[in-house]
């Protein structure tokens, strides 16, 4: 028999501006309150200890839970298909709070090839220097994930689309052979966003985010999400959030998130289409010499990108005859976008990967790792595509 929805599931954008929260039990409120309070009162004695035992749940200290976070964790859990979420101060507190907490002296990591210049520090020069083996592979390459995976591992790191080039790696293929290790597989899942793509889906065991980018979705905050079973998260928060890092998000900024995530879907697929039609643009260019996109017909990858993607995103790298050079001027004559790092803003930003994001890489890392001089990586925004288009191409002129 019917129950009359057009939907077995809510939708995502349903699900994002009403999951977890009822007005009726915050006198009305339509938008949830922010519990700005660092500790909590408990009405006797036994109740604060059966708190701190976790024997039953409940509030203690702020850095380690509050109710704002609580709501944010709970609505991008259920986004991106997992049992339970965990909010922290960025990113890379996201990155280094799982990792304390997964590995120890004498593990070993998997990190793909080419990931954020911050991350692949953290890896080469962070986790090393407590006895940690990290060794990067080029997971796209199912050969050479065989080869390293002949070792034992205990855990494997990638993003996808990875940061700047957007190569896409097979997120099935790579967490089958990491179970079949026993290693927990980890996917940092910021430039798809749950509205594209879901790690979990695919065999994942844990999906971060840079919550800083599309999920907060307005360049004015820092935050973190790391999402996977109730046990690994509950682990991460009591070890890696608690002690190890101490990363926690304020409850200012989890409210910022939150407002974030009620447009993330309408945001996602304008910046997907934007970039759709500015790729096609640049495409008839003849001064661009490459171009990489997921959604290209003539990606490798375009078969797993089909697969675990649902449009091919808001980012694009392209490079310009002439190389750094040539792109340096490209990219001082563009008007209406931002020279900037970072991405997911409503604003259209454009970087150097090699001398910006990417500057912890050496020279020869950077070859190594198929990152060109000449790379330019841009975050497309919400701006009216014209416009955009219109930026392009007199500063193309301009060349």
């Amino acid at each position: 028999m019917s129950t009359g929805k057009r939907n077995s599931k809510q939708g995502i954008s349903t699900r994002a501006i009403h999951l977890g929260y009822d007005p009726a039990t915050e006198q009305g409120a339509l938008t949830p309150p922010i519990y700005q309070t660092s500790t909590y009162a408990f009405e006797t004695v036994e109740q604060g200890a059966e708190y701190f035992a976790g024997t039953k749940p409940g509030y203690v200290y702020g850095r380690t839970r509050n109710p704002t976070q609580a709501l944010l964790e709970q609505r991008v859990a259920d986004l991106e298909g997992a049992e339970a979420g965990l909010a922290l101060a960025s990113g890379m507190a996201a990155i280094s709070a799982t990792f304390w907490t997964i590995l120890k002296a004498g593990d070993r990591v998997l990190v793909d090839k080419i990931v954020y210049g911050n991350s692949f520090t953290f890896f080469s020069k962070g986790l090393t220097r407590f006895g940690v083996e990290t060794e990067f592979v080029d997971l796209s390459d199912p050969e050479a994930l065989e080869k390293a995976a002949a070792r034992p591992f205990n855990a494997v790191f990638f993003e996808t689309p990875a940061n700047p080039n957007l190569r896409v790696i097979d997120i099935a293929m790579v967490s089958a052979m990491a179970r079949k290790a026993g290693a927990v597989t980890v996917v940092d899942n910021t430039f798809a966003t749950p509205v594209l793509q879901r790690p979990l889906e695919h065999g994942a065991d844990l999906v971060i985010h840079s919550a800083t980018k599309y999920l907060g979705g307005h360049g004015d905050l820092l935050a973190g999400i790391v999402a996977g079973s109730e046990q690994q998260v509950k682990d991460i928060r009591m070890n890696g959030l608690r002690y190890l890092t101490g990363g926690t998000l304020s409850p200012l900024t989890a409210f910022l998130v939150l407002r974030g995530l009620k447009t993330l879907e309408l945001r996602v697929m304008h910046h997907s289409k934007s970039a759709a039609a500015i790729v096609d643009f640049l495409g008839r260019q003849s001064e661009i010499s490459n171009i990489s996109y997921p959604a290209l017909a003539s990606n490798p990858a375009r078969e797993i990108y089909q697969r675990q993607m649902t449009a091919g995103g808001g980012l694009i790298c392209f490079e310009l005859d002439g190389g750094i050079t040539r792109g340096r001027t490209f990219m001082n004559a563009l008007d209406l976008i931002t020279r900037a790092v970072s991405l997911g803003d409503a604003e259209t930003l454009i970087q150097h990967p090699a001398s910006m994001t990417h500057a912890s890489y050496g020279a020869e890392e950077r070859a190594k790792h198929g990152i060109s001089d000449g790379l330019i990586r841009m975050s497309v925004g919400l701006e009216n595509t014209e416009d955009l288009l219109d930026d392009l191409e007199q500063a193309l002129r301009r060349l």
